[in-house]
């Protein structure tokens, strides 16, 4: 039976109920595990989901539920067999903490797309001590060593946490997609996901455009390091620049009009999806047939790839634009996330459960 130790977390007891206190267990380190004290853990969108059930059709939550999983902290203990983390590195944990490591999506590195499904941060069920995963909501957390990243000393800690799912969601398609100097990438949606895909595609050497709701994003859209700003509630800017987009990145996690998008894609242009609405959305194909559009999805990315997004985060001066809370403020923090009120990421102070 596997020991365990008692670590302190804030989650949800049903999908209304607010946040409060809890006990949870953690693993003690087996010989290739890390034990992290969290510092920091970002709130992504899919913790609302997650949380509010919103995904029972496909992942169904079980409560207790305590949502994290884009996690940075400093290494507290190492198993015997550790090699790459020391005592006292700052390390740290995306959406991600195990997979079946035998199939062939595991073994190109793409441990996202794995054959029987990775292990996710919280939420699945949890094959050493039992239950579900708990995520970085926390105060600690151990994972297997192949599965925790190295942060970048240029990184600020705090502001590196959203790069562990924002920053390699919208980092793996670009790169996937092959998106560098020459290229029109359109970003729909300035938000958590939206701005770092803002950021990281112009430091790839694209021309950058954000589709947005909202004209007072506008001013931040150009700051962030767009090129140019359509605002999608206006026809006559949304028809100004059709068929002259190569890459489309919608972050978007609401419902809305895919259509609209395709039309401004070139011929052989790809779209790709990244925001994860509850509900289907209907599509026409005539928009993909007669220009040889593509429309895709992407998921995070793998272990390899994530270490190499945080080395090009650091490299290029790179890091979420962030409001920090302590934990007593999750409630007004996802009451503002569903109105999109945040710029751009609510990073939890984790200092603030011991």
């Amino acid at each position: 039976m596997t020991s365990t130790f008692q670590s302190k977390a804030i989650g949800a007891a049903s999908p209304t109920s607010k946040f409060a206190p809890l006990t949870i267990q953690r693993r003690e380190p087996g010989a290739s595990d890390v034990h992290i004290e969290v510092l920091f853990c970002g709130v992504c969108h899919s913790d609302l989901h997650q949380v509010r059930d919103e995904w029972k059709s496909v992942m169904p939550t079980v409560y207790p539920c305590v949502p994290g999983h884009e996690i940075v902290g400093r290494v507290a203990r190492v198993g015997a067999g550790v090699t790459r983390f020391k005592v006292g590195d700052i390390a740290a944990v995306g959406c991600m903490v195990d997979s079946c490591r035998t199939c062939s999506h595991c073994k190109a590195g793409e441990e996202q797309y794995c054959a029987t499904m990775p292990t996710f941060t919280y939420n699945f069920p949890d094959k050493h001590i039992g239950g579900v995963t708990h995520g970085g909501y926390s105060d600690a957390i151990v994972v297997d060593e192949a599965f925790v990243l190295r942060v970048p000393p240029s990184l600020d800690p705090a502001r590196a946490a959203p790069l562990l799912c924002a920053g390699i969601t919208t980092y793996s398609p670009l790169r996937h997609w092959k998106v560098g100097p020459g290229h029109k990438v359109g970003v729909v949606g300035l938000g958590g996901l939206g701005h770092m895909g803002v950021k990281l595609a112009r430091a790839m050497g694209a021309e950058v455009v954000v589709f947005t709701t909202s004209e007072r994003k506008r001013k931040d859209a150009l700051a962030l390091g767009a090129h140019d700003v359509i605002l999608s509630t206006d026809p006559a800017a949304m028809t100004s620049q059709l068929g002259t987009f190569d890459f489309i990145l919608d972050t978007v996690s609401a419902p809305h009009d895919l259509n609209a998008y395709l039309e401004h894609l070139k011929l052989d242009g790809s779209m790709v999806l990244v925001g994860a609405p509850a509900e289907p959305i209907p599509m026409g194909v005539f928009s993909l047939i007669f220009k040889r559009r593509r429309l895709a999805g992407s998921a995070i990315g793998g272990i390899r790839e994530t270490q190499e997004m945080l080395d090009f985060c650091a490299a290029h001066g790179i890091a979420a634009d962030i409001e920090l809370i302590p934990a007593s403020k999750l409630d007004e923090a996802y009451a503002r996330l569903v109105k999109g009120d945040v710029k751009y990421r609510f990073v939890i102070d984790c200092a603030s459960l011991r």
